[in-house]
């Protein structure tokens, strides 16, 4: 019960972090009810503040460090390696290969599920999903460390699957 009750405060500090300009439209998802993985709500909250902690750092292509910035799967790995312990593949179409069970549905996905995006005809882009159809990433040179809508224009349409790496 503690531990849901944490990951609705997670979700709640989500909320209140999202001050940048919204879509005309909603995320469909948005309503969707905060989920855990099952038996690892603890290690997902851990998951959720680590990537919360790191929104606005830098983007630096290769970048692996808050000091130095990051790249997507940078920060994916460092943000589980921190937080759970977890060393995950250097890059996302390697981390999208990883022995995890696959979610095909945005509305199956639970929080500290990892996110990839086919770009170009593969996979080029990873994010950790943190719940209410938001995910953390690090999106492009010159920009930060961000939180977007998973069912957004873009980001919708290139969306391929998920990785549950917690049990």
């Amino acid at each position: 019960m503690a531990q849901q009750a944490a990951l609705a405060l997670a979700l709640a500090l989500l909320a209140a972090c999202s001050s940048a300009p919204r879509r005309p439209t909603p995320s469909a998802l948005a309503n969707e009810p905060a989920r855990a993985p099952t038996g690892d709500a603890a290690t997902a909250n851990d998951v959720l503040f680590r990537a919360m902690a790191l929104v606005g750092t830098p983007y630096r292509y290769g970048g692996n460090s808050p000091a130095g910035g990051f790249d997507c799967s940078g920060l994916v790995d460092y943000i589980y390696r921190t937080s759970t312990g977890l060393e995950l593949p250097r890059t996302s179409s390697a981390m999208a290969d990883m022995d995890a069970k696959k979610v095909k549905r945005m509305t199956h996905l639970v929080s500290g599920d990892l996110v990839f995006f086919d770009i170009g005809g593969h996979i080029s882009h990873v994010g950790v999903y943190v719940g209410k159809g938001r995910f953390v990433h690090a999106p492009n040179t010159g920009g930060t460390v961000r939180l977007d809508d998973l069912d957004g224009a873009y980001w919708g349409e290139h969306f391929a699957y998920g990785r549950r790496v917690l049990n």
